[in-house]
C-alpha cells in the first residue's frame, strides 16, 4: 500500500486514490438532447446522472401507472415502466424524453412481494432487489443457503405467482468486507474512508461503512497509533450501513478533493443517486479501481450480523479489504459506500453499497458544494434532463476493508487523518 505524508491541518485523508486503468474509459460524454420530426418526440440522449431525476417527475405524474425505470447504457436513454396499456402515461414519458415500457406488475405489488420475503424468506445468506429491466424481484441465494433454508427460500418466491421473482444461486457467500490488515485501526480492525463530508455541526468529517462504525469508536491512521477521529453516528445492521465519523482535530479541512496520485486531484462537488444500467466504479485498498454496472436498487442483504435494507446491488467485485470504499461515476458524482457481498476480482460476484444521498440525509452532513443528500432531482426541464443535472460531485473515496478479527459487527471503521499518512488505494 502507498503512503503520502500530508502535514496536520492542512489537509484531510483524501477521499480516496483512482488508478488510470482501463475503467478510464467509461467515462460518458455529455449528453445531448435528441431533435426529432412531428408529434412524438424521439427519446433524448441522457447521460446516467439525469435517470434519477427525470424518473423522479415522471413517477409524480404518472403515479400507480409508473413501475421503475432503468438506465440504457447502450442508447443512453431512460427507460420508463407503465403498467398495462396507459396511453396517457405512455404518451407523457414520450413527451420527457424517456422511452415507455409496458410492463405487468405495478410498483406496489413489487413492494408488497418485497414486504412477504421479508417475513418468509429472510435467512442469512440471501438478497433481493427490484429489477426494473425484467419488472420482477431478482432473489439471490448464496452457497450456504441448502436444505431446509434453501425449500424455504424457494417456497417463499414461488407463493408470490408467476413472473413476480425469480431466485438463482450465487457460488459465493454473502458477508462484508472486513479483512484485518495495516491501513487504518480501531479496536483491531480497519476499514477504509469513504468520502470527506462537514457535519450538521460544521465540523469536518467522514463517511464509512457503518459495520466498520460499530466496530469501535475511535480510530488512527497507524496501528497502535494515536487516535484522530471518532465515530458520531453508526447504522448496522437495520435501515443502512453507514456511518460519521468526526475529526478530532477540529482544524482539519477535510477537503472535497479525490487523491488520483502524483500529486492530481478531482474536486468533489455533492452526491447523486443510482440508477440501474448505470456504469460505476469502484475503489478499495484491497483490489483497486474496478468498474461494473447497477444491477438494482433498495436491495435487502441478510448478513449473518443480520438484515441491512436500502442498499445498492451492482455486479462491481470486491474483496476483503474493501469495505467502506466509494462507489462513484466518473464524471463526478459520489454514488455509495461499499458494504458487502460475494465473489472476488478474479471470478466476479455481487456486491453492495450503501447509497451516499441516504446516508448524507440520515446523518446531516453535506459532501462537496452540494446539499445533504443533493441527488438527481437537480435536473431540470420538463423534457427531461439536461446532462449536468442530477449529480454532483465525484470522488473515489478511498477504499480499505475492514476489520480484522471475528464477530459480527467487526468492520473497523476506516478513518481520515489530517496529520499521519494517507492511505492509497492500491
Amino acid at each position: 500500500m502507498s503512503h503520502k505524508r500530508i502535514p496536520k491541518r492542512k489537509a484531510a485523508l483524501a477521499a480516496g486514490s483512482v488508478v488510470a486503468l482501463g475503467a478510464a474509459a467509461l467515462l460518458l460524454p455529455h449528453a445531448n438532447a435528441s431533435q426529432t420530426d412531428g408529434d412524438t418526440p424521439a427519446p433524448r440522449t441522457l447521460g446516467a446522472a439525469d435517470a434519477p431525476a427525470l424518473a423522479s417527475r415522471l413517477s409524480t405524474r404518472l403515479g400507480d401507472a409508473f413501475a421503475g425505470s432503468y438506465y440504457d447504457a447502450g442508447r443512453r436513454q431512460v427507460v420508463v415502466n407503465v403498467v398495462g396499456a396507459d396511453s396517457d402515461a405512455v404518451n407523457e414519458v414520450r413527451k420527457a424524453g424517456a422511452v415507455p415500457h409496458e410492463v405487468r406488475n405495478s410498483t406496489a405489488a413489487l413492494k408488497s412481494a418485497a414486504t412477504t420475503l421479508r417475513s418468509d424468506a429472510s435467512v442469512p445468506g440471501t438478497a433481493w432487489s427490484v429489477d426494473p429491466k425484467t419488472n420482477e424481484i431478482r432473489v439471490t441465494a448464496d452457497s450456504t443457503v441448502t436444505g431446509a433454508r434453501w425449500n424455504k427460500v424457494k417456497s417463499a418466491v414461488d407463493t408470490l405467482g408467476r413472473d413476480v421473482a425469480t431466485v438463482r444461486r450465487s457460488a459465493g457467500t454473502f458477508r462484508t468486507f472486513v479483512e484485518g490488515g495495516d491501513a487504518i485501526f480501531g479496536g483491531g480492525a480497519r476499514c477504509s474512508l469513504g468520502f470527506n463530508v462537514t457535519a450538521g455541526d460544521g465540523s469536518p468529517a467522514f463517511l464509512t461503512a457503518g459495520h466498520c462504525g460499530v466496530a469501535a469508536a475511535e480510530w488512527s491512521d497507524a496501528q497502535n497509533g494515536a487516535p484522530i477521529a471518532t465515530v458520531d453516528q453508526a447504522t448496522f445492521p437495520g435501515n443502512g450501513d453507514f456511518a460519521l465519523v468526526k475529526y478530532d482535530d477540529p482544524n482539519t479541512q477535510a477537503s472535497s478533493t479525490v487523491n488520483t496520485g502524483n500529486g492530481q486531484s478531482v474536486e468533489i462537488t455533492g452526491a447523486a443517486d443510482a440508477a440501474v444500467g448505470q456504469q460505476v466504479l469502484r475503489m478499495g485498498s484491497t483490489t483497486g479501481l474496478h468498474d461494473g454496472t447497477v444491477t438494482g436498487l433498495d436491495a435487502t442483504v441478510n448478513y449473518p450480523e443480520g438484515t441491512v435494507t436500502g442498499l445498492i446491488q451492482t455486479d462491481v467485485c470486491a474483496e476483503p479489504g474493501d469495505s467502506g470504499g466509494s462507489l462513484f461515476t466518473q464524471d463526478g458524482s459520489a454514488i455509495g459506500l461499499t458494504s458487502g457481498g460475494s465473489g472476488d476480482c478474479t471470478n466476479g460476484g455481487e456486491t453492495f453499497f450503501q447509497p451516499v444521498t441516504t446516508a448524507l440525509q440520515a446523518v446531516g452532513a453535506t459532501l462537496g458544494t452540494g446539499d445533504a443528500g443533493a441527488g438527481g432531482d437537480q435536473a431540470g426541464g420538463d423534457q427531461g434532463a439536461g446532462d449536468e443535472a442530477g449529480a454532483g460531485g465525484d470522488q473515489s473515496g478511498d477504499g480499505a476493508g475492514d476489520q480484522s478479527g471475528d464477530g459480527s459487527q467487526q468492520a473497523g471503521d476506516g478513518a481520515a487523518d489530517g496529520s499521519g499518512p494517507v492511505t492509497g488505494g492500491h
